[in-house]
């Protein structure tokens, strides 16, 4: 007899998938799945909402989930000691956080929303679950995070909006 894993609670994330799929700009989140592995990857995001002007994350703060955006507009800022620049806003089918889950550093950047938002966090722990389970579609989700951070880095302004 076989011992079986524990399924989890899978969301419905049609609407990211949408939201993915239908953003081509530099800072769209790349990740072209099969059902079946947009349906393996669900598993493993968590939903969430943000209102208006609500905080998503601080710079400094040591948290490394990444968060993707299904609806709404977030704002980027990089705070010196002087004022708060805003360095980038990001639409749907895009994602932040790329950053400190790659770096194992603090934020760099404060992300705010704009706007009401509908976004999808994935920790670095579940992402270990996913790695371990979902290899292939763990692959494809960290390539694309890759994709984003580098054209992020070739952005030519003098602070690219990495979080």
């Amino acid at each position: 007899m076989h011992a079986t894993l524990p399924h989890r609670l899978a969301f419905d994330i049609s609407g990211l998938q949408k939201a993915i799929a239908a953003e081509h700009s530099v800072d769209s989140l790349q990740l072209r799945l099969g059902q079946t592995q947009w349906d393996a990857l669900a598993q493993y995001l968590q939903p969430f909402d943000l209102a208006s002007n609500q905080l998503l994350m601080e710079q400094g703060s040591k948290d490394r989930s990444i968060y993707l955006l299904e609806s709404g507009i977030l704002s980027v800022h990089f705070e010196d000691g002087k004022n708060r620049v805003r360095l980038a806003m990001v639409g749907p089918g895009s994602v932040v956080g790329e950053g400190a889950f790659f770096s194992h550093q603090p934020r760099t950047a404060t992300v705010q929303a704009s706007s009401e938002c509908k976004l999808w966090s994935l920790s670095p722990m579940r992402y270990a679950e996913l790695a371990h389970r979902h290899p292939t579609e763990a692959l494809a989700l960290v390539q694309a995070l890759g994709g984003v951070l580098a054209r992020r880095f070739a952005n030519k302004l003098k602070r690219p909006a990495i979080t």
